[in-house]
């Protein structure tokens, strides 16, 4: 579907219902080669994944701090090619966006030459300390650390999902797999299900008429058998 009319590819890295992980390097190959631009939302995988954008050359990314970052709603990133600056019309334009920031007397608007001048106004600085605090963690840890410690995870909670008689929604190969998993279990109610685990303590969630489960990578097998024996309680 792309060819030589495609402007903008616009993708998730993961996709929220399944789960399902795109091949980044693939995509970007793809889209350049009929020069087209590449979007990325990463909001499932950032943090969890690591991407270096110097060898992976996407050209605009996204994704908010909530979810795998571990940080506070209301802050996020965004990342942009430096080359793309100009494609982009600043619309929401404010004191913050201007290479003088700190001049308040001044009337010229330039802008500035990095993302910055699309932030607008005053930052969201609570939000921002949060989330600074949240990447130093990640960084700390080692962003690979954490993604083979999260694919084991999701590994042994599909294992024990299927023993109990769940149907895995989520692709588990190698390149696909990520810290979402998805599943049916036959003959139940997914929100019922839900209800229950909830009513539980027990953290679920329905998208697609599936159950979803998103662990991080701090998850253990307590926390599993805490599922599975939840799941089995359910009347």
């Amino acid at each position: 579907m792309c060819d030589s009319n495609t402007r903008i590819v616009a993708v998730s890295w993961v996709g929220y219902a399944t789960g399902w992980r795109n091949d980044l390097d693939a995509l970007v190959e793809i889209a350049h080669r009929k020069r087209a631009l590449l979007f990325v939302d990463a909001i499932q995988a950032l943090g969890v994944f690591p991407l270096d954008v110097a060898r992976t050359p996407v050209d605009f990314l996204a994704a908010d701090g909530h979810k795998w970052l571990l940080g506070p709603e209301g802050a996020g990133i965004f990342y942009t090619h430096r080359e793309h600056l100009d494609l982009l019309r600043p619309v929401g334009i404010g004191w913050n966006s201007a290479v003088n920031s700190s001049e308040y007397g001044a009337t010229e608007l330039s802008l500035k030459l990095n993302a910055g001048r699309y932030e607008g106004g005053s930052y969201n600085m609570g939000g921002v300390a949060a989330l600074a605090a949240s990447l130093e963690f990640l960084l700390s840890v080692g962003v690979a650390r954490i993604s083979a410690r999260l694919l084991d995870v999701t590994d042994i909670l599909s294992a024990r999902l299927e023993a109990i008689g769940a149907e895995i929604g989520s692709c588990r190969d190698e390149s696909r797999r990520s810290g979402i998993v998805a599943f049916n279990l036959p003959g139940r109610n997914p929100l019922q299900t839900r209800k229950h685990c909830l009513d539980h303590k027990v953290a679920v969630n329905c998208r697609a008429g599936r159950l979803r489960v998103s662990p991080h990578a701090y998850a253990n097998e307590d926390d599993i058998a805490r599922l599975i024996s939840t799941i089995g309680g359910q009347t």
